[in-house]
């Protein structure tokens, strides 16, 4: 692998899926041959505390950016032109490709001899309008190539490219520590710690936010405990729509039935997905297609817990389910499709535990990190 300049936005300790996406990827690398030039997470003390221990504790060298988001400014695009020379860089990967890649050519005539650009999420967004639709064309022109997290972010975003664009996509998704996210990672002790032991769980680990269909799951709950009276929802996470969520439980008459842990450290992520019977997240896309799931990767965490799972059919989320296999994928906003589904795998172990093993062989087969570092190697 040639020493690589990773550009980005999002690298940790600022939070999320991408940011996680990211880190990983950079610490299956040789060390010796990364430098990353990140935005600031947070301004003051606090944040530039935080931020500086992080960083500290990386074996390859982080660089951080003045600002909290890195745009593809004149003075951006010197830093990192600067950071390409210095560090004798001759890769470029760009950590999402909107809009980080329009400095693609600059890091070209700077030296770079490969440039890779990953897409999520948002870039299928941008694709939709005209004025981003180009401004990701003119990126796809750019680089050598762009990634694709599945399927369907691979055909919103390649419809924007030229043909010669399109035809050098490559799939590059998260992968899944399946030495982390395993079935014995620790459930019966957190169902203990909430007083769940012997309750059917339904649980759902991601922000709370309204894409991700956690309100869809209350709505789903009358019906969920018509046929399993004791059954309990458990929505990990924290996120801006957590009150709206707690009022409709009150209204919905379930607030007994549902617990809220709030945020939780990743460490404990893997033993809260083990506290489930079955994973659930039926997400939703909003704002005329604008606001996707780019393809889910918590569906995956939980397969390879050995949950079965329900999915939304949003975005690129059935790019991580084998539908009737490792779980279900329903039509994101409705509870009586998320209920039925729900209800059926509650009631039938022996479903359960088919789906689940399937999810953990196919988790190991085609989405450890390991595999897909390899391939990020190969494109760099």
């Amino acid at each position: 692998m040639d020493k690589t300049l990773i550009v980005t936005n999002d690298f940790p300790p600022r939070p999320g899926g991408i940011q996680a996406f990211l880190h990983n990827m950079a610490l299956r690398l040789d060390p010796g041959r990364v430098v990353v030039y990140a935005s600031t997470w947070k301004r003051g003390a606090e944040g530039a505390a935080a931020t500086a221990a992080f960083d500290a504790e990386q074996p390859f060298t982080v660089v951080r950016d003045r600002t909290t988001m890195l745009l593809p400014t004149p003075r951006v695009t010197r830093r990192a032109t600067e950071l390409l020379r210095a560090h004798g860089c001759s890769s470029v990967w760009f950590g999402a490709a909107a809009p980080l890649g329009l400095m693609g050519p600059a890091l070209r005539k700077a030296g770079a001899r490969r440039l890779v650009a990953t897409t999520h999420g948002h870039e299928a967004a941008w694709a939709q309008l005209p004025a981003s639709r180009q401004l990701l064309r003119r990126i796809g022109e750019g680089t050598d190539t762009l990634t694709y997290l599945g399927e369907y972010t691979r055909s919103r975003i390649a419809a924007a490219l030229s043909p010669a664009a399109a035809a050098r996509m490559v799939q590059l998704p998260p992968g899944v520590d399946e030495k982390t996210f395993r079935p014995d990672s620790g459930g019966d002790e957190v169902r203990a710690r909430l007083g769940l032991t012997e309750r059917p769980v339904v649980v759902c680990v991601s922000r709370l936010v309204p894409r991700k269909g956690q309100d869809t799951l209350i709505l789903a709950m009358p019906a969920i405990l018509a046929a399993q009276p004791d059954a309990v929802l458990l929505i990990v996470g924290g996120g801006p729509f957590e009150d709206d969520l707690r009022r409709l439980a009150a209204r919905t008459g379930v607030a007994d039935s549902v617990r809220f842990t709030g945020p939780v450290p990743w460490s404990e992520l893997p033993a809260h997905y083990g506290a489930g019977d079955v994973f659930a997240m039926p997400c939703r896309t909003r704002r005329g297609g604008l606001d996707v799931e780019g393809l889910g990767i918590v569906y995956l965490e939980a397969s390879a817990t050995g949950l079965p799972v329900v999915a939304g059919d949003s975005g690129g989320a059935p790019d991580a389910v084998l539908d009737g296999e490792t779980g279900w994928v329903v039509r994101g906003g409705e509870p009586g499709e998320a209920a039925e589904r729900i209800t059926a795998l509650l009631g039938d172990a022996e479903l359960r535990r088919r789906m689940g093993e399937r999810g953990r062989a196919w988790v190991e087969e085609k989405w450890r990190w390991d595999l897909l570092a390899d391939r990020l190697r190969e494109l760099l």
